[in-house]
Protein backbone atom coordinates (compact mmCIF):
# COMPACT_ATOMS: atom_id res chain seq x y z
CA UNK A 1 0.00 0.00 0.00
CA UNK A 2 1.23 3.78 -1.09
CA UNK A 3 0.52 6.97 -0.89
CA UNK A 4 2.28 10.14 -1.95
CA UNK A 5 1.26 13.72 -0.09
CA UNK A 6 2.64 17.43 1.09
CA UNK A 7 4.02 16.94 4.07
CA UNK A 8 2.97 20.56 5.13
CA UNK A 9 -0.57 20.18 4.19
CA UNK A 10 -0.27 16.16 5.87
CA UNK A 11 1.27 18.42 9.09
CA UNK A 12 -1.53 21.37 9.26
CA UNK A 13 -4.27 18.63 9.21
CA UNK A 14 -2.37 16.01 12.01
CA UNK A 15 -2.56 19.47 14.37
CA UNK A 16 -5.77 19.96 13.62
CA UNK A 17 -6.75 16.47 15.11
CA UNK A 18 -3.91 16.42 17.54
CA UNK A 19 -5.47 17.92 20.80
CA UNK A 20 -7.92 14.90 20.57
CA UNK A 21 -4.36 12.59 22.02
CA UNK A 22 -4.23 12.20 25.68
CA UNK A 23 -0.72 11.87 27.57
CA UNK A 24 -1.79 8.81 29.11
CA UNK A 25 -4.03 6.79 27.38
CA UNK A 26 -5.58 3.63 29.04
CA UNK A 27 -5.54 1.81 25.14
CA UNK A 28 -1.86 1.90 23.73
CA UNK A 29 -3.85 1.91 20.23
CA UNK A 30 -5.39 5.32 21.19
CA UNK A 31 -1.39 6.69 20.90
CA UNK A 32 -1.75 6.85 17.33
CA UNK A 33 -3.51 8.61 13.92
CA UNK A 34 -5.82 5.91 12.12
CA UNK A 35 -5.10 6.67 8.23
CA UNK A 36 -8.08 5.08 6.24
CA UNK A 37 -6.61 5.63 2.22
CA UNK A 38 -9.32 5.19 -0.36
CA UNK A 39 -8.94 6.45 -3.61
CA UNK A 40 -6.61 9.67 -3.51
CA UNK A 41 -7.81 10.86 -0.27
CA UNK A 42 -7.04 9.76 3.28
CA UNK A 43 -8.96 10.00 6.40
CA UNK A 44 -7.39 10.85 9.48
CA UNK A 45 -8.73 10.36 12.92
CA UNK A 46 -7.42 10.89 16.47
CA UNK A 47 -9.50 9.37 19.67
CA UNK A 48 -9.41 9.21 23.26
CA UNK A 49 -12.57 6.96 23.53
CA UNK A 50 -15.00 10.05 24.40
CA UNK A 51 -14.10 12.06 21.50
CA UNK A 52 -12.65 11.02 17.79
CA UNK A 53 -11.93 14.27 15.79
CA UNK A 54 -11.48 13.08 11.65
CA UNK A 55 -10.19 15.12 9.01
CA UNK A 56 -9.94 14.24 5.14
CA UNK A 57 -6.74 14.94 2.63
CA UNK A 58 -6.17 14.50 -0.64
CA UNK A 59 -3.62 12.49 -1.89
CA UNK A 60 -1.71 10.76 -4.60
CA UNK A 61 -2.75 6.80 -3.90
CA UNK A 62 -4.28 3.97 -6.24
CA UNK A 63 -4.40 1.44 -3.33
CA UNK A 64 -6.52 1.24 -0.18
CA UNK A 65 -6.58 0.40 3.22
CA UNK A 66 -5.77 1.63 6.50
CA UNK A 67 -2.67 1.59 9.16
CA UNK A 68 -2.60 3.06 13.12
CA UNK A 69 0.65 5.41 13.12
CA UNK A 70 2.34 6.51 16.09
CA UNK A 71 1.18 10.00 16.72
CA UNK A 72 4.16 11.87 18.80
CA UNK A 73 6.59 10.19 15.85
CA UNK A 74 5.24 11.07 12.78
CA UNK A 75 4.32 14.93 13.85
CA UNK A 76 7.87 15.47 15.25
CA UNK A 77 9.19 14.24 11.85
CA UNK A 78 7.03 16.12 9.49
CA UNK A 79 7.40 19.60 11.65
CA UNK A 80 11.32 18.66 10.73
CA UNK A 81 10.73 18.53 7.24
CA UNK A 82 10.35 21.57 4.93
CA UNK A 83 7.37 21.06 2.25
CA UNK A 84 8.13 18.64 -0.36
CA UNK A 85 6.03 15.19 -1.02
CA UNK A 86 6.77 12.23 0.83
CA UNK A 87 5.67 8.82 0.03
CA UNK A 88 4.37 6.11 2.52
CA UNK A 89 5.09 2.76 1.42
CA UNK A 90 3.13 0.44 4.10
CA UNK A 91 4.00 -3.47 4.18
CA UNK A 92 1.68 -6.13 5.53
CA UNK A 93 3.20 -6.55 8.61
CA UNK A 94 2.34 -3.00 9.76
CA UNK A 95 6.06 -1.69 8.81
CA UNK A 96 6.17 1.98 7.34
CA UNK A 97 8.68 3.91 5.22
CA UNK A 98 8.57 7.06 4.55
CA UNK A 99 10.72 8.31 1.58
CA UNK A 100 11.49 11.95 1.11
CA UNK A 101 14.12 14.18 -0.72
CA UNK A 102 16.15 14.05 2.11
CA UNK A 103 16.30 10.00 3.06
CA UNK A 104 14.46 7.36 4.11
CA UNK A 105 12.52 6.76 7.64
CA UNK A 106 11.19 3.65 9.30
CA UNK A 107 8.93 2.82 11.76
CA UNK A 108 6.11 0.44 12.87
CA UNK A 109 2.54 0.75 12.51
CA UNK A 110 -0.03 -0.65 14.48
CA UNK A 111 -3.07 -3.13 13.35
CA UNK A 112 -6.23 -0.73 12.78
CA UNK A 113 -8.27 -2.89 13.37
CA UNK A 114 -7.83 -2.06 16.98
CA UNK A 115 -8.95 1.52 16.55
CA UNK A 116 -12.12 1.85 18.51
CA UNK A 117 -15.11 2.63 16.01
CA UNK A 118 -16.52 5.84 15.81
CA UNK A 119 -20.12 6.12 17.41
CA UNK A 120 -22.76 6.36 14.67
CA UNK A 121 -25.46 9.17 16.17
CA UNK A 122 -28.99 7.25 15.90
CA UNK A 123 -31.74 9.11 15.01
CA UNK A 124 -30.18 12.87 15.33
CA UNK A 125 -31.64 16.09 15.68
CA UNK A 126 -30.07 18.43 13.42
CA UNK A 127 -28.97 22.60 13.13
CA UNK A 128 -26.92 24.37 10.67
CA UNK A 129 -25.30 27.10 12.33
CA UNK A 130 -22.33 29.69 11.31
CA UNK A 131 -18.54 28.41 12.33
CA UNK A 132 -18.09 32.46 13.51
CA UNK A 133 -21.40 31.76 15.94
CA UNK A 134 -19.82 28.73 17.49
CA UNK A 135 -16.82 29.85 18.09
CA UNK A 136 -17.90 33.25 20.07
CA UNK A 137 -20.25 31.50 22.27
CA UNK A 138 -17.35 29.09 23.00
CA UNK A 139 -14.47 31.88 23.32
CA UNK A 140 -17.24 34.10 25.72
CA UNK A 141 -18.30 31.39 28.16
CA UNK A 142 -15.44 28.55 28.58
CA UNK A 143 -12.88 30.33 30.56
CA UNK A 144 -16.32 30.32 33.17
CA UNK A 145 -16.52 26.35 33.18
CA UNK A 146 -15.55 24.24 36.82
CA UNK A 147 -12.52 21.96 37.08
CA UNK A 148 -14.64 19.99 39.88
CA UNK A 149 -14.48 16.33 38.98
CA UNK A 150 -17.10 15.98 41.88
CA UNK A 151 -19.43 18.15 39.47
CA UNK A 152 -19.12 16.81 36.21
CA UNK A 153 -22.25 18.86 35.21
CA UNK A 154 -20.18 22.18 35.65
CA UNK A 155 -17.27 21.20 34.09
CA UNK A 156 -19.01 21.57 30.26
CA UNK A 157 -20.88 24.27 28.48
CA UNK A 158 -24.70 24.01 28.84
CA UNK A 159 -26.40 24.40 25.31
CA UNK A 160 -30.13 25.42 25.07
CA UNK A 161 -31.61 25.39 21.10
CA UNK A 162 -34.88 26.85 20.26
CA UNK A 163 -36.49 28.08 17.72
CA UNK A 164 -36.18 31.84 19.00
CA UNK A 165 -32.61 31.55 19.24
CA UNK A 166 -29.87 29.48 21.90
CA UNK A 167 -28.45 29.98 25.14
CA UNK A 168 -24.94 29.03 26.35
CA UNK A 169 -24.15 28.88 29.59
CA UNK A 170 -20.95 28.20 31.84
CA UNK A 171 -20.75 28.12 35.51
CA UNK A 172 -18.48 26.76 38.32
CA UNK A 173 -20.64 28.44 41.36
CA UNK A 174 -18.05 31.31 41.50
CA UNK A 175 -18.66 33.09 38.43
CA UNK A 176 -21.25 32.43 35.36
CA UNK A 177 -21.62 33.55 32.14
CA UNK A 178 -24.88 33.74 29.77
CA UNK A 179 -24.48 34.04 26.01
CA UNK A 180 -27.33 34.35 23.77
CA UNK A 181 -27.79 34.60 20.23
CA UNK A 182 -30.80 35.31 18.43
CA UNK A 183 -29.81 34.59 15.19
CA UNK A 184 -28.90 30.78 16.03
CA UNK A 185 -32.01 29.31 15.88
CA UNK A 186 -33.08 25.65 15.83
CA UNK A 187 -36.16 23.86 14.52
CA UNK A 188 -36.69 21.55 17.79
CA UNK A 189 -36.19 22.69 21.30
CA UNK A 190 -32.78 20.48 23.21
CA UNK A 191 -30.58 21.29 25.82
CA UNK A 192 -27.47 19.13 26.25
CA UNK A 193 -24.10 19.90 28.22
CA UNK A 194 -20.64 19.71 26.03
CA UNK A 195 -17.48 18.51 27.29
CA UNK A 196 -14.68 21.37 27.82
CA UNK A 197 -12.20 19.35 25.95
CA UNK A 198 -14.14 18.79 22.87
CA UNK A 199 -15.05 22.79 22.94
CA UNK A 200 -11.07 23.45 23.00
CA UNK A 201 -11.03 21.63 20.04
CA UNK A 202 -13.58 23.15 18.40
CA UNK A 203 -13.20 26.74 19.19
CA UNK A 204 -8.34 26.19 18.04
CA UNK A 205 -10.08 25.55 14.30
CA UNK A 206 -13.53 27.74 13.81
CA UNK A 207 -11.83 30.76 13.97
CA UNK A 208 -10.36 29.65 10.01
CA UNK A 209 -13.46 28.67 9.18
CA UNK A 210 -16.12 30.50 7.24
CA UNK A 211 -18.60 28.16 6.51
CA UNK A 212 -21.98 26.58 8.32
CA UNK A 213 -21.19 24.28 10.83
CA UNK A 214 -23.62 21.11 11.61
CA UNK A 215 -24.67 20.07 14.36
CA UNK A 216 -25.94 16.39 14.60
CA UNK A 217 -26.81 15.38 18.50
CA UNK A 218 -28.94 12.87 20.05
CA UNK A 219 -29.29 12.05 24.12
CA UNK A 220 -26.01 10.48 24.25
CA UNK A 221 -23.36 12.51 21.80
CA UNK A 222 -22.71 15.27 19.24
CA UNK A 223 -21.26 15.46 16.12
CA UNK A 224 -19.96 18.98 14.52
CA UNK A 225 -19.22 18.67 10.40
CA UNK A 226 -17.37 21.76 8.68
CA UNK A 227 -15.01 22.03 5.85
CA UNK A 228 -12.96 18.36 5.81
CA UNK A 229 -13.48 18.18 9.74
CA UNK A 230 -15.82 16.22 11.91
CA UNK A 231 -15.52 16.14 15.79
CA UNK A 232 -18.12 13.45 17.85
CA UNK A 233 -18.12 13.52 21.42
CA UNK A 234 -20.05 12.08 24.17
CA UNK A 235 -22.21 14.42 25.79
CA UNK A 236 -22.03 14.71 29.98
CA UNK A 237 -24.52 12.78 31.50
CA UNK A 238 -26.65 14.74 34.17
CA UNK A 239 -29.03 17.92 35.28
CA UNK A 240 -27.41 21.31 34.63
CA UNK A 241 -28.21 23.92 37.60
CA UNK A 242 -31.06 25.93 37.40
CA UNK A 243 -28.75 29.01 36.45
CA UNK A 244 -31.86 31.68 36.60
CA UNK A 245 -32.33 31.15 39.85
CA UNK A 246 -28.87 32.25 40.75
CA UNK A 247 -29.30 35.76 38.82
CA UNK A 248 -30.62 38.53 40.87
CA UNK A 249 -33.30 40.32 39.14
CA UNK A 250 -32.90 43.68 41.46
CA UNK A 251 -29.75 45.60 40.98
CA UNK A 252 -30.42 49.39 41.98
CA UNK A 253 -27.12 49.85 41.91
CA UNK A 254 -25.41 50.85 38.32
CA UNK A 255 -21.72 51.38 37.94
CA UNK A 256 -20.65 51.81 34.27
CA UNK A 257 -16.77 52.44 34.29
CA UNK A 258 -14.22 52.41 31.03
CA UNK A 259 -13.71 48.82 30.81
CA UNK A 260 -9.43 48.50 29.98
CA UNK A 261 -9.01 51.56 32.33
CA UNK A 262 -10.74 49.22 35.05
CA UNK A 263 -9.05 45.97 34.33
CA UNK A 264 -5.82 47.60 34.17
CA UNK A 265 -6.26 49.09 37.59
CA UNK A 266 -7.93 46.03 38.93
CA UNK A 267 -4.20 44.31 37.42
CA UNK A 268 -1.85 46.43 39.04
CA UNK A 269 -4.06 46.63 42.54
CA UNK A 270 -4.40 42.93 42.87
CA UNK A 271 -0.47 42.51 42.68
CA UNK A 272 -1.10 43.71 46.62
CA UNK A 273 -3.87 41.41 47.51
CA UNK A 274 -3.78 38.30 49.68
CA UNK A 275 -2.44 35.19 47.91
CA UNK A 276 -5.39 33.25 48.74
CA UNK A 277 -8.43 35.31 48.59
CA UNK A 278 -7.04 37.57 45.55
CA UNK A 279 -9.27 40.28 47.05
CA UNK A 280 -9.85 43.51 45.53
CA UNK A 281 -12.35 46.22 47.27
CA UNK A 282 -14.29 48.28 45.26
CA UNK A 283 -15.78 51.72 46.91
CA UNK A 284 -18.55 53.40 45.36
CA UNK A 285 -19.24 57.04 46.70
CA UNK A 286 -20.84 59.48 43.65
CA UNK A 287 -18.86 59.40 40.84
CA UNK A 288 -15.81 58.24 42.14
CA UNK A 289 -14.69 54.44 41.94
CA UNK A 290 -11.91 53.15 44.53
CA UNK A 291 -9.93 50.27 43.93
CA UNK A 292 -8.29 48.65 46.88
CA UNK A 293 -5.92 45.70 48.06
CA UNK A 294 -4.34 44.36 50.81
CA UNK A 295 -2.22 41.85 52.16
CA UNK A 296 -2.21 41.64 55.97
CA UNK A 297 0.29 39.37 56.50
CA UNK A 298 3.26 41.02 54.55
CA UNK A 299 1.76 44.50 55.04
CA UNK A 300 1.63 45.65 51.18
CA UNK A 301 -1.57 47.81 50.14
CA UNK A 302 -2.87 49.58 47.06
CA UNK A 303 -5.09 51.92 46.65
CA UNK A 304 -6.18 53.29 42.43
CA UNK A 305 -9.64 55.43 41.81
CA UNK A 306 -11.23 55.87 38.63
CA UNK A 307 -14.32 58.29 37.81
CA UNK A 308 -17.46 56.92 36.77
CA UNK A 309 -21.10 57.15 36.27
CA UNK A 310 -22.79 55.60 39.19
CA UNK A 311 -26.91 55.09 40.29
CA UNK A 312 -27.45 54.46 43.64
CA UNK A 313 -26.17 54.55 47.29
CA UNK A 314 -22.66 54.43 48.55
CA UNK A 315 -21.38 50.72 48.88
CA UNK A 316 -18.13 48.42 49.23
CA UNK A 317 -18.15 44.79 47.53
CA UNK A 318 -15.07 42.82 47.14
CA UNK A 319 -14.34 40.74 44.75
CA UNK A 320 -11.79 38.13 43.49
CA UNK A 321 -9.51 39.96 40.79
CA UNK A 322 -8.67 36.79 38.56
CA UNK A 323 -12.48 36.70 38.35
CA UNK A 324 -13.00 40.09 37.63
CA UNK A 325 -10.47 39.99 35.02
CA UNK A 326 -11.51 36.98 32.97
CA UNK A 327 -14.39 38.74 32.15
CA UNK A 328 -13.02 42.23 31.37
CA UNK A 329 -10.83 40.63 29.04
CA UNK A 330 -13.94 38.47 27.79
CA UNK A 331 -15.81 41.12 26.54
CA UNK A 332 -14.66 43.87 24.00
CA UNK A 333 -16.81 46.86 24.87
CA UNK A 334 -15.37 50.31 25.10
CA UNK A 335 -17.90 50.73 28.81
CA UNK A 336 -19.42 48.24 30.72
CA UNK A 337 -22.04 48.29 33.28
CA UNK A 338 -21.82 46.59 37.04
CA UNK A 339 -25.23 46.07 38.70
CA UNK A 340 -25.17 45.13 42.44
CA UNK A 341 -27.88 44.83 45.19
CA UNK A 342 -25.86 44.78 47.78
CA UNK A 343 -22.41 43.87 49.29
CA UNK A 344 -23.18 40.00 50.04
CA UNK A 345 -25.04 39.13 46.24
CA UNK A 346 -23.65 39.11 43.37
CA UNK A 347 -22.43 41.33 40.61
CA UNK A 348 -23.61 41.77 36.91
CA UNK A 349 -21.19 42.57 34.39
CA UNK A 350 -22.80 43.39 30.92
CA UNK A 351 -21.17 45.14 27.64
CA UNK A 352 -22.55 49.02 27.46
CA UNK A 353 -22.38 48.40 23.74
CA UNK A 354 -23.03 45.30 22.09
CA UNK A 355 -20.54 43.69 19.91
CA UNK A 356 -23.07 42.29 17.51
CA UNK A 357 -26.86 42.95 17.70
CA UNK A 358 -27.91 39.45 17.46
CA UNK A 359 -26.13 38.59 20.96
CA UNK A 360 -26.70 38.70 24.43
CA UNK A 361 -23.91 38.87 27.11
CA UNK A 362 -24.00 38.62 30.79
CA UNK A 363 -21.66 37.61 33.03
CA UNK A 364 -22.25 37.30 36.92
CA UNK A 365 -19.52 37.27 39.84
CA UNK A 366 -20.11 36.29 43.80
CA UNK A 367 -18.73 38.72 45.93
CA UNK A 368 -15.65 37.57 48.79
CA UNK A 369 -16.44 38.72 52.20
CA UNK A 370 -14.81 41.87 53.05
CA UNK A 371 -12.23 42.03 55.99
CA UNK A 372 -13.11 44.74 58.07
Amino acid sequence: MKFIVSSSALLKQLQIVSGVLNSNNSLPILDNFLFEINENEITISASDLETTMTTRLAVEAKDSGMIAIPAKLLLDTLKAFPEQPLTFTIAENFGIEISSDFGRYNLTGQDASEFPKTPAIEDPSVMKLEAFMLASAIEKTIFASGNDELRPVMSGVFFQLSSEGSTFVATDAHKLVKYGRVDAKSDKSASFIMPKKSLNLLKNVLGSISEEVSLEYNDTNALFTFASTTLVCRLIDGKYPNYEAVIPKENPNKLTVERTAFLNAIKRVSIFSSKTTHQVRLKVTGSELTISAEDIDFANSATERLTCQYEGEDMEIGFNSRFLMEMLNNLRSEQVNLAMSAPNRAGILTPVEKEDDNEDVLMLVMPVMLNS
